[in-house]
């Protein structure tokens, strides 16, 4: 498959799972350094997308949402892809705005995200530089072989929430975040538990919240 066809499909799946802000960022963050990062340096060096989203929403310090450029989420890793322009915006950027942009690295970092940021001339003028820290990143952090579950979309979307949320989830949670109803939270929420990927956080006979249980695994989110 060549990178033009899927990029599309990248995309458009993405797309499909995605509705109001999150949708408009998507459509209006995704522009020319992005799709040039995607085909100079992401695609030559891993040849598919899996596991990475583009427009990435997470929380922020003041209890609003900011969005990555790109994340890549496995078991257990959280990587933040910045790609960062000389242009207007960092040359006229004020003592505050650029105060806010050191303390949003900070909180990711110290959220346990991994952050690797890459210029826009870096990636135009060498893109073999940026694809190879993305290798070293990758040799370090996932040298080990581990169990891979697959998951339909409903089920990568509660992963997704549970990651952005970054704690225990109800039933509730579900239903206001994701439209369902209560049934069918309790239901997907009980499937997960019992395929492993999810655990009690409290409650005994009848469990009230839950929280990811990823250790030894990979989502193809």
């Amino acid at each position: 498959m060549e990178f033009s066809e899927a990029h599309n499909i990248f995309l458009e799946r993405h797309r499909s799972v995605r509705q109001g802000e999150r949708l408009r960022r998507l459509k209006e963050g995704h522009g020319h350094a992005e799709r040039l990062f995607l085909e100079s340096v992401w695609w030559p060096a891993f040849g598919q997308f899996q596991y990475l989203h583009p427009e990435y929403e997470v929380n922020d310090f003041k209890d609003g949402f900011r969005y990555l450029d790109f994340a890549y989420l496995r078991a257990g890793l959280q990587l933040a892809i910045e790609i960062d322009g000389f242009g207007p915006h960092w040359r006229n950027i004020s003592r505050t705005q650029f105060s806010d942009h050191c303390r949003r690295q900070n909180d990711l970092i110290i959220d346990g995200w991994k952050v690797l940021r890459f210029t826009y001339d870096d990636v135009r003028e060498g893109p073999r530089y940026c694809q190879q820290k993305l290798q070293q990143f990758m040799g370090r952090w996932l040298g080990e072989e581990r169990q891979v579950l697959e998951a339909d979309w409903v089920e990568k979307e509660v992963i997704r929430l549970f990651m952005r949320v970054g704690g225990p989830l109800t039933p509730a949670h579900l239903c206001n975040f994701m439209g369902f109803q209560n049934r069918k939270a309790r239901r997907l929420l009980k499937s997960l538990m019992e395929k492993g990927w999810i655990q009690a956080a409290s409650g005994t006979e009848r469990v009230r919240s839950y929280r990811l249980n990823l250790e030894g695994k990979d989502f193809k989110l």
